[in-house]
């Protein structure tokens, strides 16, 4: 039998009963029910449930260590009872019953913060102790998900016909909507190499050079800052270039990718395929901005012919739109004067000359 495992916590099934078995992990859960201690043992591929019963030369150390030890056992599968079934679990068929030693891979002091039960914490320890923070279960979860979208864009996009290529991180400075970060150089003093705030004269330079199709999972480096849907200083873009097409090429490839995205990887989400098209003005003029999020269902409508002979001369004989928002009547007018001030504000940023075409209310 291997020395650390001949399974992994994941793999145990009904069909494994009456196997012997060697798995190694991190103790998640602890109970001690009536005599019998109960431990669940954690590792990268899932939980399974050992059973220590009273005379195993391992009850007395198993009852009174710490969570997080890393452990090396040794037992038998056991099928569950009926009632003691855990259909949350693929492994909640069966326990594994510890016959024999328990080796102790790795020791546990007290825990600077819970991985189970998950408490909430600040953001600033949980960074101080990453690898423990990582452990949690909806961290490891973020982790692999993040993996498999990866995957899957990289084998969609090579079915589509592109190939992946990889460039530098280190290169020349160049103007672009942020600043650059440096990194200085030690065979040239006083000078600097400029992380790539994007891939951009790299992929054209491919395309010039006559490759066709071409996509990277490109990270980018800008000092700016943070943004709603974006990191600091850094984050990863799906980039893609395609020679000898239309715009609606384009738009076919993306739409491809991202719907199937989101079909596999979060199912309950409402996708409409194909998207809508929107022109930059139909979008100023029915969202103020032009970056709508569709799912607000909220449009500015033109109420200029309500305002046309009013005597209230800011209206009167302008171009007047309004959003109507159902079931704040009773709101009062700090309400309404933060909303027309948030529509201003996004319609500015959208087309700067707006503010002399349209009055917000």
């Amino acid at each position: 039998m291997h020395r650390y495992r001949s399974h992994t916590c994941g793999d145990l099934r009904k069909s494994d009963v009456g196997r012997e078995v060697r798995i190694s992990g991190w103790l998640h859960n602890r109970r001690n029910l009536g005599g019998v201690v109960f431990i669940d043992l954690r590792d990268h591929y899932g939980i399974v449930q050992l059973v220590v019963r009273p005379g195993d030369e391992s009850f007395e150390s198993l009852s009174s260590m710490r969570k997080e030890t890393v452990l090396c056992i040794s037992g038998t599968v056991v099928a569950r009872s009926e009632g003691n079934v855990n259909p949350e679990l693929p492994t909640g068929e069966v326990e594994v019953e510890v016959i024999g030693g328990v080796e102790v891979l790795g020791t546990c002091e007290v825990l600077p913060l819970s991985v189970f039960p998950e408490e909430p914490v600040s953001e600033e320890r949980r960074l101080t102790y990453r690898f423990l923070d990582l452990r949690r279960g909806h961290m490891h979860d973020n982790i692999m998900l993040r993996s498999a979208v990866i995957r899957r864009i990289r084998e969609m996009m090579t079915a589509q016909g592109f190939t992946e290529f990889q460039t530098p991180i280190l290169s020349a400075t160049s103007p672009e909507g942020a600043r650059d970060f440096l990194v200085p150089s030690r065979l040239h003093p006083g000078r600097f190499y400029a992380l790539p705030q994007a891939p951009q004269q790299f992929k054209q330079l491919m395309m010039v050079a006559g490759f066709d199709r071409y996509f990277q999972i490109a990270p980018c480096f800008r000092d700016e800052d943070s943004r709603a849907d974006r990191s600091p200083g850094e984050f990863y873009q799906l980039d893609i270039e395609m020679s000898f097409v239309e715009q609606q090429d384009v738009f076919e490839v993306v739409e491809a990718v991202m719907t199937n995205i989101f079909h596999e990887f979060a199912p309950g989400r409402e996708t409409t395929s194909p998207y809508p098209h929107i022109t930059f003005r139909d979008a100023l003029l029915r969202y103020g901005t032009d970056k709508p999020d569709l799912r607000a269902r909220l449009e500015l409508v033109d109420v200029s012919d309500v305002f046309a002979t009013s005597q209230f001369r800011a209206f009167a004989g302008q171009h007047v739109r309004a959003l109507p928002v159902p079931n704040t009547a009773g709101q009062p007018r700090s309400f309404f004067d933060q909303m027309r001030l948030w529509l201003s504000h996004k319609a500015r940023r959208a087309w700067p000359g707006c503010a002399s075409k349209t009055t917000d209310t």
